[in-house]
């Protein structure tokens, strides 16, 4: 019997962040590991994450944490009990990678490069032996006796045997990329239930014309608000961009996961912008009367420079239907209000949100109740484990979705 039967052969199914990470930690244990990618090189999503940059988690307390998961926050803790976000930071100075903390606790790599975050992350799996083979798509999973025993590739049909996998193919979100959806249909054979998939943290697209004479601008400190009739449904503060076909930024990201549901049900959806949101409407009026004063026989369309960017100023003026040609100084009591109320109630009808080809992620995914949270075990069949975005958890923008990949990969790496 000797030694041979505590080390096993592992395989891992995406080279992903959760596909690396579960490698490594599995490797560290003593298990002779292969990772099989279908790419010709690793981390291809991790590489344009962060605009390039890496936002690799973020550096809040748990509680904090916790309310930023959307999807099966309670799944998580067992794995974000064994290794979190502290965990990781930890993790990756130690394999080399400086890091730094910007606004909102996001996490880069001190050299603001993602390439550097994939650099060491290879590194540590060649100092570990760890095999890895490219261009090696999986066509299957093949089971014996209600236990895992091996893979069939794809494009020569070769079955390869070990004694664990761990799949971590990801999503659907920029299928570009890889993420196909190979676990999905994976797990289905295996028996999984997958739950209902849709593009999330996407741009949303609105039906108003005049957003592209907005393409471009970015609003930082701005509140928006999104409504269902009179219902409030969701309202965060930060930075916003406009696009050619609607809005799109972190403030934007976010609150399209909460938006799924309802648009799915056909519900209307109006967002309203506060430009001003540090400002009461009080505030604002004596703001803009100031503003009217040093300029006081200047036209209406020349008196806003002080108080908006330059594209918004135009819109501004043909939504506040007061007459741009007229002098400030004659502008009524009841169209300054007219204006005070537009500044802080910019009003938007959402017709949809973009497809997965710019979702940074996927919502939903494996059941999470068919796999055991404090080993990321399929409960269905023995020796199959799943991490990262192939199960249904998903975070709102800022280091979390991440977080949940490196959380739920070092669990599985581990349990084996």
């Amino acid at each position: 019997m000797g030694m041979e039967n505590d080390m096993s052969r592992v395989f891992v199914i995406g080279g992903g962040p959760a596909g690396m990470l579960s490698a490594i930690m599995a490797a560290r244990k003593g298990h002779q590991v292969e990772l099989f990618e279908k790419n010709e090189k690793l981390g291809k999503k991790l590489y344009i994450t962060g605009k390039g940059r890496c936002n690799l988690t973020n550096a809040c307390d748990r509680d904090t944490f916790f309310e930023h998961i959307v999807s099966n926050p309670k799944f998580l803790y067992g794995a974000f009990h064994q290794f979190n976000n502290y965990d990781t930071m930890d993790f990756f100075e130690e394999i080399g990678l400086p890091l730094k903390i910007e606004r909102g606790n996001r996490v880069f790599p001190q050299s603001d490069k993602s390439s550097d975050v994939i650099r060491v992350l290879k590194e540590e799996l060649d100092r570990l032996s760890v095999k890895l083979h490219f261009h090696s798509e999986v066509k299957d999973i093949l089971v014996k006796d209600g236990a895992f025993s091996g893979i069939v590739l794809k494009n020569n049909a070769q079955k390869l045997m070990a004694d664990a996998v761990i799949i971590t193919t990801g999503g659907l979100s920029y299928p570009l990329t890889g993420s196909t959806g190979d676990g999905f249909y994976f797990a289905k054979n295996l028996g999984h239930t997958i739950t209902e998939l849709s593009p999330s943290l996407v741009p949303i697209h609105l039906q108003e014309n005049f957003v592209k004479d907005l393409m471009g601008l970015s609003l930082k400190n701005i509140k928006i608000h999104v409504l269902s009739g009179d219902k409030q449904v969701y309202s965060d503060f930060g930075e916003l961009l406009f696009t050619h076909f609607g809005v799109s930024g972190p403030v934007i990201l976010s609150a399209s996961s909460y938006l799924i549901p309802y648009l799915k049900r056909k519900e209307k959806l109006v967002l309203s912008i506060d430009l001003k949101p540090a400002l009461s409407e009080e505030q604002l009026d004596q703001r803009i009367l100031r503003d009217f004063n040093e300029v006081k026989n200047k036209q209406f369309k020349n008196s806003l420079d002080q108080l908006l960017p330059n594209k918004l100023i135009d819109v501004i003026i043909r939504l506040s239907r007061i007459n741009p040609e007229k002098q400030v100084n004659s502008i009524t009591r009841e169209e300054r209000f007219r204006l005070v109320n537009l500044l802080k109630n910019v009003t938007f009808h959402i017709t949809k949100l973009s497809e997965y080809n710019q979702a940074v992620i996927t919502k939903g995914g494996i059941d999470v109740k068919e796999v055991n949270p404090s080993t990321m075990e399929s409960k269905l069949v023995k020796n199959i484990y799943f991490a990262g975005e192939v199960l249904d958890l998903d975070a709102l923008t800022g280091g979390f979705n991440l977080q949940i990949a490196w959380s739920s990969a070092y669990l599985a790496g581990n349990s084996i």
